[in-house]
């Protein structure tokens, strides 16, 4: 039982070249989210009317088809999480950004049938796209990437957020009483700051005042550094993950930084 539980959660992770059912997994998994992508986009064409019964069963299969993934993870993970009890374990996957992903992924279908507000959660199973990241190598890299820079990442993020709040009151002071309409209140300077700062410039509210344009020209060069910022960040952590990845037994931290020791990645027992 035990040997069979660690084939399937081996099976179910991306799968090695050699293991051909295991890719074959993969496949399967990123078909049914691309069908199921594709029905979300074709439901909202007039032109999907006549075939709504047929998209009503593919996306119930391809539902039963994440269900039974979802049930397979839950099960397996005291065999990725081995330091942890099984019941703590499957807790712990569940809580996960991948469990609560996969379980809202199947959310919507059942959602969908119910009327008024319910309807309104159809809108989840976009959700199911970052489900890809399970069975694509490269994808998963990027996760890992984020996840240990979180740190500088929402430090980048914290400081971006108190240069549109300075922005948008500093442009509301100088703006406002030469175009009140444009500049209301500070929300309006906000928009402003997270336009300019973010380098988007949709162009609807812009400075007028000689003071007002030269704050704009300022604030302009301090949102290209600091969109620079969180791009250096994941830059390095890219090339640093990539770099490990390429050496024999770095598919993990060391033993101290994680809690698992089996690889979510290629299913081998770590060291």
């Amino acid at each position: 039982m035990k040997n069979t539980k660690e084939r399937i959660c081996t099976i179910i992770q991306i799968g090695k070249l050699t293991d051909f059912v295991s890719r074959a997994y993969d496949l399967l998994l990123i078909a049914a989210i691309v069908v199921n992508i594709f029905i979300a986009i074709f439901d909202t064409f007039p032109q999907s009317i006549p075939y709504k019964s047929e998209i009503w069963w593919i996306e119930c299969i391809t539902v039963i088809v994440f269900s039974v993934d979802y049930l397979l993870r839950i099960w397996t993970a005291d065999c990725i999480y081995r330091k942890l009890s099984p019941w703590r374990a499957r807790l712990k996957f569940m809580v996960s950004w991948e469990g609560i992903i996969d379980l809202m992924s199947c959310v919507p279908f059942l959602a969908a049938s119910g009327g008024g507000a319910l309807r309104m959660f159809r809108i989840v199973r976009i959700l199911r796209v970052f489900r890809i990241h399970h069975y694509a190598d490269p994808l998963r890299i990027i996760g890992t990437v984020l996840k240990k820079k979180k740190g500088q990442l929402l430090s980048s993020v914290f400081i971006v957020l108190i240069l549109m709040i300075s922005s948008s009151l500093m442009m509301y002071n100088l703006e406002h009483d030469a175009q009140p309409d444009a500049f209301k209140n500070a929300f309006s300077g906000f928009w402003w700051a997270a336009n300019t700062l973010l380098t988007v410039g949709y162009g609807d509210i812009v400075p007028i005042t000689i003071a007002g344009k030269i704050c704009g020209i300022v604030i302009t060069f301090l949102g290209v550094g600091m969109v620079a910022i969180p791009t250096g960040i994941l830059s390095a952590g890219f090339v640093e993950q990539v770099s490990k990845a390429g050496k024999p037994g770095a598919e993990a931290d060391t033993p101290a930084e994680r809690d698992y020791d089996f690889c979510p990645y290629c299913g081998k027992k770590l060291p």
